[in-house]
């Protein structure tokens, strides 16, 4: 005997296989603008990092738009093998991928000091690294457990917010900086975003950052604040050229970009567990979390060749996975073939350069901010004892306090003082090695009550 609930579900069965189903396919029609709405969630973060980074090591206007470029093509590439696999690569879930703002407080002083070759050539390395722990993970996983990863991206997080602060006040090195017209400029995009993150629904809510881009941008151009010339001298069409800005290998470069990518492995294992669990409400496999690391790491190596920056899983993504329910890894597959066809069009790129830093900075701001949120987000899983306290504790004060006194490492080594430097390895090696020395006995736990 068949009830109407069971009528209903053999009736349709597509639909609920295709919102609710890994490996199914929904319709075109509701697939593509499924897949155009991760594309638009994770594009302002996805094109910020190589602004910020070009425009700190003072590259050219056509320079900068070739990476903007270079970075939606190798989103797009990336989150195609994210998603759909290649041999044992990729996780197969339904998972964006993007460029990573964790590998920004260290590869800033690296672009300014010995130029962005050599912050590429630290980038590839640090994508074989990420491809060796993933291969490697199932020993490894344990170095990672939600007390060390939520502590990670809390320091990212608070690491960018001086960055942030910055491109509000009109950008690094501006002869203008903290000008009136920055300043209200970036307000403007803040009140924006923040207004439809917590009033609007559906995708206004989830696009917020992009609407409050592009009316800073549009009020920008009508006050006469945007140069429109690195659109007239960039291309139609273009292929994106391997090695087009080159790499070079230091060894005080290699080593910080080394150990923050292996650090940066727990955030996409965080990542992989959340869209699972959120979406498909089981835990990931041991074959999903290694793939999907494998994914980062080489597709950070071929971010490298094609003048990008690390690639990592976007957390915003794996958001509005839970949020819809909507599993299919072919929604996914779809944004990045947008991704991909984005990055052919050069005069995009150029657009994109031409938006003023205190626009990219009013809505950056609080990207950073929410990346610190998403990482106490992360720890409320976790018992608040006083050894999980003291992990906090210390990994935090080492991240924020040892960068700001250079006197007390200015004596070692230039390899030693890029690590130092960056804030967020130090952190993170403190937060790994408590966790890993200090005891879990019930008796110390107990004592906390």
């Amino acid at each position: 005997m068949s009830t109407p609930a069971s009528e209903q579900l053999q009736a349709d069965p597509p639909r609920v296989r295709s919102t609710h189903d890994v490996n199914a396919m929904p319709p075109l029609r509701r697939a593509v603008p499924l897949g155009i709405q991760h594309v638009l969630a994770m594009f302002v973060s996805n094109v910020t990092v190589p602004i910020i980074i070009a425009g700190a090591a003072g590259l050219s206007e056509a320079q900068t738009t070739m990476m903007i470029q270079a970075a939606m093509f190798v989103a797009g590439v990336a989150t195609l093998v994210q998603s759909l696999g290649l041999g044992p690569i990729g996780a197969r879930l339904p998972i964006v991928m993007g460029t990573s703002f964790g590998f920004v407080p260290v590869l800033i002083p690296i672009a300014v000091g010995m130029g962005v070759p050599a912050a590429l050539g630290a980038a590839l390395c640090g994508g074989i690294a990420m491809a060796l722990v993933g291969l490697f993970l199932p020993y490894v996983r344990f170095l990672f457990p939600p007390v060390v990863t939520g502590a990670f991206v809390i320091m990212i997080g608070a690491l960018l917010m001086p960055v942030g602060f910055a491109y509000v006040g009109g950008g690094f090195g501006a002869p203008d900086f903290g000008a009136p017209h920055h300043l209200l400029l970036a307000g403007l995009v803040m009140a924006i975003t923040i207004g439809l993150h917590q009033f609007g629904r559906g995708i206004w809510s989830e696009t917020a950052p992009l609407i409050g881009l592009v009316i800073g941008f549009i009020v920008a151009v009508v006050f006469g604040y945007v140069d429109f010339s690195s659109v007239g001298k960039a291309a139609w069409f273009s292929l994106p050229v391997p090695f087009a800005i080159g790499v070079e290998f230091h060894l005080s470069a290699i080593l910080p970009v080394v150990l923050l990518a292996v650090v940066t492995c727990a955030e996409s294992i965080g990542d992989i567990v959340g869209t699972t669990v959120g979406g498909a409400n089981r835990e990931p496999t041991e074959k999903e979390l290694s793939g999907g690391v494998m994914a980062d790491g080489l597709a950070s190596v071929f971010a490298a060749i094609f003048n990008a920056f690390p690639q990592i899983s976007f957390s915003q993504n794996v958001g509005i996975v839970a949020l819809t329910g909507v599993v299919s890894r072919y929604v996914v597959a779809i944004g990045g073939a947008f991704l991909v066809i984005a990055g052919l069009f050069p005069k995009l790129g150029g657009l994109i350069s031409g938006i003023p830093n205190a626009v990219l900075g009013g809505a950056v701001l609080i990207m950073f901010g929410m990346i610190a949120s998403a990482g106490i987000k992360m720890l409320s899983g976790i018992d608040f004892n006083k050894r999980n306290m003291l992990i906090l504790a210390l990994a935090l004060a080492t991240a924020l306090g040892l960068p700001a006194q250079e006197g007390l490492y200015a004596g070692y080594s230039d390899n030693i003082k890029a690590i130092i430097e960056s804030g967020l390895i130090p952190g993170a090696l403190v937060a790994i090695v408590l966790n890993l020395i200090l005891p879990h006995s019930e008796k110390v736990m107990r004592s906390d009550v």
